[in-house]
This record gives structure tokens, C-alpha cells and sequence, in this order.
């Protein structure tokens, strides 16, 4: 029902790579990112921490974290904008408190300093329709 989950996340001149690392791991286990660097419009430099999971397994022991994890409150905000969070080539997307997870808490932000999380379903035809179909499946609480 999923073909990968991927997420991205940036850390800035003024975090402790190692502390967002701890952040990452909290919602990945055993995370393994790919680091490039970008420079803000000051100059400064920017890392980039991302990765793809496509082993089975370990995308739905990262679902059932998910719904383990998250509040009855995020989890009616996901249900309410479900509509939104998908798009029509069946993705998910949710993005995570990224100072919340490094203290061992999930919970959905809409701010942009966050761990951003792509969940590609597996809907055929590939849709929007079907992909909700999918996610609604996928997750108990939808």
C-alpha cells in the first residue's frame, strides 16, 4: 500500500546537527540521510538531510508510529485536510514539529523548519481519489 516514504529536513547554522539527527531518528529508526549543502541568501550554510525508505517493513512499523504517536488533535486535523495533504500523483504529505520529535514528541506543524515527510501511496489508477481511498485504509483513525 506504500512504495516509499521519504523525508527532508534542513539544519541551520544556528541548530546542533547531532540534536536534529536525534530528532530524525526519533520518527525513523536508525535513519541513514543523504547530507548536501545550500547557502541562505546571507551566505550562510545550509544542510539538507534527506532520505527514501522503500523496504516494506520498516515504512509500516513508520505508519503504525505515526498513529501510535500523534494526538487525537493532529489526527482529526490529518482526517479534516486529507483532501489537501494528498496530490495527485498519490503522495502524503505531513510535516512534523521538528523541535517536538527531538523531545520525543510528534506532532504536525505547518511551519517550514521541520521534518517534512512524503508518504507515496500505492493507488491504481495512480489518482487523488484512489490515494485517499488508500490513505483511509492505511490509517486507522481516517
Amino acid at each position: 500500500m506504500i512504495h516509499n516514504i521519504s523525508y527532508r529536513t534542513f539544519i541551520y547554522g544556528t541548530e546542533d546537527e547531532d540534536k536534529v539527527l536525534q530528532a530524525i531518528g526519533f520518527i525513523f529508526n536508525s535513519p541513514l540521510p543523504e547530507k548536501t549543502v545550500s547557502q541562505d541568501h546571507f551566505g550562510n550554510s545550509i544542510f539538507i538531510l534527506t532520505e527514501k525508505i522503500t523496504k516494506k517493513r520498516t515504512n509500516r512499523d513508520i505508519v503504525k508510529f505515526i498513529e501510535d504517536n500523534l494526538s487525537d488533535d493532529d489526527k482529526s486535523l490529518i482526517r479534516d485536510e486529507l483532501d489537501r495533504r494528498i496530490d495527485d500523483k498519490g503522495n502524503l504529505f505531513l510535516r512534523f514539529d521538528k523541535q517536538e520529535a527531538y523531545n520525543e514528541e510528534l506532532k504536525l506543524t505547518y511551519s517550514g523548519d521541520a521534518i517534512h515527510v512524503r508518504i507515496k501511496l500505492a493507488s491504481y489508477p495512480v489518482s487523488k481519489d484512489n490515494a485517499i481511498q488508500v490513505a483511509e485504509k492505511l490509517f486507522n483513525f481516517l
